[in-house]
């Protein structure tokens, strides 16, 4: 079995309404200070995940994955990637932003904004509104589109987790969507 406690110290979205969650999916916010038990999977055999919610004023950039992905084709993702084996998740988030947008940013030294949890990845997610140079979409194999979009917006896209859009009208309005 194993546990997840996430706490800091700062304010985090609303916990994702649980029949909206993605099936098997959870995603624990850094404030909710809950311990999840999660049977029968293994995290050293699950994918580690590091994502970024590019902020600009009232808009969130999205990254379209291609038709042809494997895991998630033809949805709205959040930029990054998997990190490498002893790789430090922020140093990841570093990596993929520059290979995936061309950008550069400060490794993150505070807690993520989100994590999810499924059974063949854990996923964290930071909120990035600092970055050196003008995102492009920089790995058209992985991306057929990057869009900057606003709260108005999201909701009619097809997001790859269903717990997306409730982090994301947090970060752009401050409440729960």
């Amino acid at each position: 079995m194993e546990y997840l406690l996430v706490s800091s110290g700062h304010s985090a979205p609303p916990a994702a309404d649980p029949r909206t969650q993605v099936p098997g999916t959870l995603g624990v916010l850094p404030d909710q200070n809950v311990g999840v038990t999660i049977p029968g999977e293994d995290s050293s055999r699950r994918a580690r995940i590091v994502a970024a919610l590019l902020r600009d004023g009232d808009q969130v950039l999205l990254c379209h994955r291609c038709a042809s992905r494997r895991w998630y084709p033809g949805v709205w993702d959040l930029p990054g990637g998997h990190a490498e084996e002893a790789e430090r998740p922020g140093a990841a988030l570093v990596r993929e932003l520059r290979e995936e947008l061309g950008i550069m940013i400060t490794e993150p030294l505070g807690s993520p904004i989100q994590e999810i949890r499924a059974a063949t990845f854990d996923m964290q997610m930071w909120l990035v509104e600092v970055w050196t140079g003008t995102p492009v979409n920089a790995a058209p194999d992985e991306h057929d589109a990057i869009a900057w979009f606003d709260a108005g917006q999201l909701a009619d896209l097809p997001l790859a987790h269903d717990s997306y859009l409730t982090t994301f009208i947090w970060a752009l309005t401050g409440r729960h969507g």
